[in-house]
């Protein structure tokens, strides 16, 4: 599906919230994880998403954060840089009527360099022009962003290396879909 105007709309795919309409504001960087993608996420992460806490780093359209909500995480802090893309996101978490969702606008960097606050699953789909999945997976295990037991979603394009992982992180599952790539990795801790 092509979002070629300044709103998108995406579904929310499974959990409560199952079948509902969510907008989205289409600018650079904002690339929703496609339905199928997030179906096979959240079968991987069906035992584990219930009360989970939640980071989305790179927030977007929110697909990946509502999914999580939808299907039983506590709460999921979701941090986006461009103020229009966060006024949606707040709107979307009031038409849904969630308390679960924090919705920071921030750079993920200065996110980053906040005391930490340990998550059970963090989603980290930086924009792929960026090319620092790398230094994002750095910065989350030196800093104390995980739960011992922490799950890490990543996304990147097709054909780009695969970022080295920290030493206590194992790769769970890996997939590719399109012009995507999305992986699994787990905390040993």
């Amino acid at each position: 599906m092509a979002y070629n105007s300044k709103a998108g709309q995406l579904r929310i795919i499974g959990g409560s919230w199952r079948g509902h309409k969510i907008d989205f504001v289409t600018e650079p960087g904002v690339r929703p994880t496609p339905d199928r993608i997030r179906e096979t996420l959240f079968n991987w992460l069906q035992a584990s998403i219930a009360d989970a806490r939640c980071l989305d780093l790179f927030s977007g359209s929110g697909a990946l954060g509502f999914e999580a909500l939808s299907r039983g995480a506590s709460e999921v802090v979701m941090v986006e840089q461009s103020s229009a893309v966060t006024k949606q996101l707040r709107t979307n978490a009031a038409l849904l009527k969630t308390s679960g969702a924090q919705i920071e606008q921030c750079n993920a960097d200065n996110y980053l360099q906040r005391p930490a606050q340990p998550f059970d699953i963090i989603f980290l789909d930086p924009p792929f022009e960026t090319d620092s999945l790398e230094n994002y997976c750095s910065q989350l295990a030196s800093n104390g962003w995980l739960a011992p037991h922490a799950q890490i979603y990543m996304e990147r394009a097709k054909g780009s290396p695969t970022p080295q992982l920290p030493a206590d992180w194992q790769m769970h599952r890996e997939k590719q879909s399109g012009k995507v790539c999305y992986a699994l990795a787990t905390r040993n801790n």
